[in-house]
């Protein structure tokens, strides 16, 4: 799989590609009047993690799904079951059938606190809705969807200094004792996969200013972007052309 064997160098462009994006609508707001409201622009934009978006959907494409089952731009809703619909990042339906669901986020400083538990919490949340709907037949009789999670963190002093925990009643687990965001994030990205809410998991770690110029880190061996696109590959691949 061509995508795959160049993956690194793709991967680069999409880091690159996250850190331009975020710098350019900063620079709009702030050529809008609005300099107060550049870094939430750079934070909420949507279009941020689109460079991971068309890769996984190259090597979706590659794996043998025709394009027209791929969705990214937009019919991104799925029904729920504690909700209506939630709209996923990148779908891959064919046939009447969900075969994937992808999530890809990201955060960056400074308020890494608050937006932590935010973006734990809408993960968990996504992941239960999807299951139980799943469970009620909301998508496919038999065919279980494969669900994915690629989470981008700034690479910083704030995200990798230790962090106190507050235990007024009850002890927290020894593993969230002194871990920075950082360690936080790598921790729930693998504990996502082993309670199989989520079908695998990618952790990258970026700084602001070499990212720009596609330089990524990955901490942990076992949530790397290879792992996490073979097994995408060889899901997708089952349904592929011919099947």
């Amino acid at each position: 799989m061509e995508t795959i064997k160049n993956l690194n160098d793709r991967v680069a462009g999409a880091v690159s590609h996250y850190w331009l994006t975020r710098e350019n609508q900063a620079r709009k707001q702030e050529g809008a009047g609005r300099a107060d409201q550049g870094l939430r622009s750079a934070v909420t934009g949507g279009a941020q993690m689109d460079g991971f978006i068309g890769l996984l959907t190259e090597i979706i494409v590659d794996a043998g799904i025709d394009d027209r089952y791929v969705f990214h731009n937009k019919n991104l809703e799925l029904p729920g079951f504690f909700r209506p619909t939630k709209e996923w990042d990148l779908l891959v339906i064919k046939d009447g059938q969900l075969i994937a669901a992808l999530e890809a986020k990201s955060q960056v400083g400074p308020s890494f606190g608050n937006n932590f538990n935010n973006r734990t919490e809408e993960a968990m949340g996504s992941a239960l809705d999807l299951w139980t709907a799943y469970r009620d037949g909301a998508f496919n009789k038999t065919v279980r969807p494969w669900l994915g999670y690629v989470f981008l963190l700034e690479d910083c002093k704030g995200s990798q200094s230790a962090v106190r925990v507050k235990e007024p009643h009850f002890s927290v687990f020894e593993e969230f004792r002194g871990a920075s965001y950082a360690k936080r994030y790598e921790l729930f990205c693998r504990k996502l996969v082993r309670e199989r809410h989520y079908s695998a998991s990618a952790f990258l770690i970026s700084d602001r200013k070499y990212g720009l110029k596609g330089a990524f880190g990955e901490p942990a061996e076992d949530l790397t972007f290879e792992l996490y696109v073979r097994s995408l590959a060889a899901h997708v691949a089952a349904f592929g052309k011919g099947r």
